[in-house]
């Protein structure tokens, strides 16, 4: 190990950043005397201690950061890191087992939001924040936060950065400089979680309740200070805020931050994945309301297009908020909004799945293979936009495509195995893989995952670190081969 040494060093600094940034629910803990400020004084100190150990540990053998260093670094944090959040709430909540605490954590983290707690109306303010907030820094990524902040990492700021972003264009960057890239995507984010939160609070909710879902929908990630999640407010206005706010956090942070810097909507026209992102959006909203109207699902049309705009976009985005048990919908209505949170975030946002783009350049790769087979002499490169794919992108797709089909299959059946009926084990597999939350049947939004298993829930964890980081980064570290060094 003592070649990972300076990564170890590097994850030793992020230990002790994540600890300070418990300060943030300490602070509005002892600001609302709500009863969990010994939790959060336990958990960063123990995190703080932790981290400065590590990298006190580690600082003889400093250096830049190299390839294996980056990939090492970002599995190891989304590893390590859920540990120290999951703190605060074994320190509130003395009740709760290890497990289940390190899968909320998780789950904060990679913006999941599939949770095992309830009784959450009844929950501190600080520890429903707290939940979110892990939302909101995992949303963007923890990485991408320490690039930001940090530019004494060199160099190792761009391979960590590489490795926690792996989108199918992570090659190229908004600026020359890795460090300011991360600045300008986390300006672009900030600034959407304030106009989110504003507008929230401006629609009827409650200061610290708009503060929390601001959060939570900035990240897209789901959790909720209310069992009923934004059902509980029966509040159309409210509704409406996080439909928008939510596609615009399913964008690119890239195309938000370059629309923000030349003051002009032109890079939202440029953008080749903007089209397919809302028009796929908004067909499965006309045929799915026409859909549930011939079967009468609710009482008037009004109705039917209010829960399933919602849901279509609360779903697909990978946002998983949801004001109304879906459940009770026929069953291709369920199994659609589920697989459209497989691919219609765009890449560079904070949404999961395989992301807009993957999914265009598959269809055009298709698309190439049946032109081919009438003319195989055919030139027919596959573009985004104006810009041909280069082959090792379009092979890179495919060998993730490949491995998103094989991990939902090899995990719903490790799943399957254990007893765990299909439908519960397939879409949790889906919702944890996609960082999308709710799933269908016992993992449904009427319930939560706290009646798996623990054996479920290690599992389930897993696939939702796989997901966060677009598989290939974590499996990068499993293999033999790299540890051959």
């Amino acid at each position: 190990m003592r070649a990972y040494h300076p990564a170890l060093n590097a994850l030793g600094l992020i230990i002790m950043i994540f600890g300070l940034l418990m300060g943030f629910p300490l602070v509005v803990s002892a600001w609302l005397d709500d009863g969990a400020t010994l939790a959060y004084d336990q958990a960063i100190f123990v995190t703080f201690v932790a981290g400065l150990l590590l990298w006190a540990a580690t600082r003889s053998r400093r250096r830049d950061l190299r390839v294996h260093d980056g990939f090492f670094l970002v599995a190891a944090t989304w590893v390590v890191l859920p540990l120290f959040g999951a703190l605060p709430l074994l320190a509130y909540l003395p009740e709760l087992r290890f497990t289940d605490a390190y899968f909320e954590a998780v789950s904060g983290l990679t913006a999941t939001g599939a949770t095992v707690l309830s009784g959450l109306d009844a929950m501190p303010v600080s520890i429903n924040l707290w939940r979110t907030f892990m939302h909101w820094i995992g949303g963007m990524g923890v990485i991408v936060l320490v690039v930001a902040i940090l530019p004494l990492l060199g160099i190792g700021g761009r391979q960590m950065f590489k490795a926690e972003v792996p989108t199918p264009m992570k090659d190229s960057s908004l600026t020359p400089r890795i460090t300011e890239t991360a600045k300008g995507l986390w300006l672009a984010y900030v600034l959407l979680t304030i106009a989110c939160g504003l507008s929230l609070w401006g629609a009827g909710l409650e200061g610290w309740d708009a503060v929390i879902h601001a959060f939570s929908i900035a990240g897209l990630g789901g959790f909720s200070s209310k069992d009923a999640s934004l059902g509980h407010f029966q509040n159309l206005e409210v509704e409406i805020v996080a439909i928008v706010f939510a596609l615009l956090a399913g964008l690119n942070y890239a195309t938000h931050y370059l629309a923000l810097v030349r003051r002009s909507p032109r890079p939202y026209l440029r953008d080749p994945e903007i089209p397919f992102y809302f028009g796929v959006l908004a067909v499965s909203i006309v045929l799915l309301t026409a859909y549930l109207m011939r079967f009468e699902a609710h009482a008037d049309l009004a109705t039917t297009l209010r829960y399933v705009a919602f849901h279509v976009v609360s779903i697909s985005t990978s946002l998983g908020l949801s004001t109304y048990d879906y459940t009770l919908w026929p069953m291709f209505a369920q199994v659609w909004i589920l697989f459209l949170g497989s691919f219609i975030a765009c890449s560079g946002s904070t949404g999961g799945g395989i992301k807009m783009m993957r999914a265009m350049i598959l269809y055009k790769q298709v698309f190439r293979e049946i032109v081919r087979s009438l003319h195989p002499h055919a030139v027919r490169p596959v573009r985004l936009g104006v810009k041909p794919v280069p082959e090792t992108i379009l092979h890179a797709v495919l060998g993730f495509s490949f491995m998103y089909m094989v991990s939902i299959v090899s995990m719903t059946l490790l799943l399957s195995a254990t007893g765990l009926e299909l439908i519960t084990a397939f879409s949790a597999v889906v919702a944890c893989l996609n960082n999308t939350g709710p799933g269908l049947d016992a993992v449904g939004p009427a319930s939560n995952y706290q009646a798996l298993s623990a054996f479920h829930k290690w599992v389930l964890a897993f696939t939702m670190i796989l997901g966060r980081l677009e598989i290939f980064t974590f499996l990068v570290v499993l293999t033999p081969t790299f540890w051959r060094r």
